[in-house]
């Protein structure tokens, strides 16, 4: 009786894992993706206690499936050269209580590029003082802020809205930094969130402003582009991949980053076009329900 279950079972989720991009989108599947490994010590135990065979050997193919997707997440990171450029990218909560403590951590970084969301127009002054003086370069559109080491130009909102939503809802910009090694486009953007609904997980609206977020991209006369922003999708997530179709991130990390309680999903991105994302790591919980993420990035 037990092989009847965990065969099936751990077929089941290699299918998954192996799958997921023909998969219909608007599913949590691609969220959860990198936790279907712990499904294999599990299967490897009940096989073991139930001693079959059958069972043990098909317990091999979710294993072999998690290795080759997520395998190069449990190498250590050798460490790199001083990165061309560094981006941290936060969401800091439209509740956060501790504007001036979260500024310092995101400080202490060494950032180059600071990109935040849901910055209310009522906090807007609190995380404008905090930032000191080596950021002066500063835009913010909507709850959509930038704080730059390096000149900013061609500063203006950009508009992702779904098609459903007013003019009020500006959740993104975009700017040039002018580097020491060249220019940048740099976008900030905050994604609408799936919502749930009496027909499941409800993705339109991230969907469509996913899509309008790639046009821009595909559009972008700057060689080089940094985007940073909650995009309220992890990277497999077939909803985003106008977006992914133009700018590619770290995909040797886990980098988890909400809720900043547990972190379980990576929905907050460093991306970048004609540079190199070396490495994303997340920062310590601040007064948000995100982790911040910082991001190496070389020319």
């Amino acid at each position: 009786m037990g092989r009847l279950v965990l065969v099936p079972g751990a077929v089941l989720v290699a299918v998954l894992l192996v799958c997921h991009p023909i998969l219909p989108g608007g599913s949590l599947l691609p969220a959860v993706l990198p936790w279907l490994g712990l499904a294999v010590p599990v299967l490897l135990a009940l096989a073991a206690w139930r001693r079959s065979r059958p069972a043990l050997l098909a317990a091999v193919l979710p294993s072999i499936a998690w290795l080759a997707i997520f395998g190069g997440h449990l190498i250590p990171d050798a460490g790199a050269a001083e990165p061309d450029l560094l981006a941290v990218q936060h969401n800091v909560s439209d509740e956060n209580r501790d504007p001036a403590g979260t500024v310092r951590a995101l400080v202490a970084t060494g950032a180059d590029l600071i990109g935040l969301e849901e910055v209310t127009p009522e906090a807007l002054p609190a995380y404008a003082e905090a930032f000191p003086a080596e950021y002066r370069y500063f835009t913010f559109q909507g709850t959509v802020a930038l704080w730059s080491r390096h000149p900013l130009a061609e500063a203006a909102a950009l508009d992702i809205r779904p098609p459903d939503l007013g003019a009020d809802w500006n959740r993104g910009l975009r700017a040039v930094a002018r580097t020491p090694r060249g220019d940048v486009a740099v976008y900030v953007v905050h994604l609408p969130s799936m919502r749930l609904g009496v027909g499941g997980l409800d993705s339109a609206r991230r969907n469509a402003s996913a899509t309008r977020l790639g046009a821009a991209l595909a559009a972008e006369e700057q060689e080089r582009i940094v985007l940073l922003g909650d995009l309220n999708a992890t990277v497999d997530d077939r909803g985003l991949e106008p977006v992914t179709a133009h700018v590619r991130t770290d995909d040797t990390a886990f980098a988890f980053s909400f809720p900043a309680s547990f972190p379980a999903v990576r929905i907050d991105h460093v991306m970048a076009r004609s540079l190199t994302v070396d490495s994303v790591r997340t920062l310590p919980e601040t007064g948000s329900d995100h982790l911040p993420v910082v991001a190496r990035l070389r020319f």
